[in-house]
């Protein structure tokens, strides 16, 4: 008995590292793919935060009785209409993207019991292959989604960033206006240089 200890067939232990090797790769990714879809789904939860907060706020421009009042009014509704529309787009993409991090998901999975089923059965040794590829294609295409999301919540950004400084040209004071500039890249300076 204690000869079998000392003794083992390298032959039986080679494989079963490469088989746990090959079932750990795919829990990395299963891994990996939980944090995106963690990630995207807080992502989401905020767009949709944002657009129920411009709704109510167009709401309540929609319904003011003395528009003439507000500063920039036309203006005002012409923003948030667009945001609405910005961040509209951004909560299609981020469900777009969820999915096919959950295909992504999903896949890996497979390809965990594929490996399993290879290993267990000795056939089709090919499988996992194709399967696990499939699974880095979903993550692939849900990062392209999610970079487009990024560049279209910095627009978002951007454009209520420059009705703000539009808004505060409006009705602030002029020797604290005077006090600032707008650079090229559109990020204000003071020009008192403090």
């Amino acid at each position: 008995m204690a000869g079998d200890l000392i003794n083992v067939n390298p032959n039986a232990l080679t494989s079963t590292i490469e088989f746990l090797t090959a079932m750990i790769t795919p829990a990395l990714l299963i891994s990996a793919t939980g944090s995106l879809v963690l990630s995207t789904s807080t992502r989401l939860g905020r767009v949709v935060d944002r657009v129920r907060d411009l709704e109510k706020r167009l709401s309540e421009l929609i319904m003011t009785e003395d528009k003439s009042n507000i500063p920039l009014y036309s203006k005002r509704l012409e923003v948030i209409v667009n945001l609405l529309d910005k961040v509209t787009s951004r909560s299609r993409l981020l469900q777009r993207a969820m999915t096919a991090f959950y295909y992504g998901l999903g896949i890996f999975i497979l390809t965990s019991l594929t490996i399993a089923v290879v290993g267990i059965f000795g056939i089709y040794r090919w499988l996992p292959i194709p399967v696990g590829i499939v699974g880095i294609i979903f993550l692939f295409y849900g990062s392209l989604l999610m970079l487009r999301e990024t560049r279209m919540a910095t627009a978002t950004i951007r454009a209520e960033m420059d009705f703000t400084w539009s808004l505060a040209k409006t009705v602030a004071p002029p020797d604290i206006i005077s006090k600032y500039t707008m650079s090229a890249e559109g990020d204000l300076e003071r020009t008192d240089g403090t």
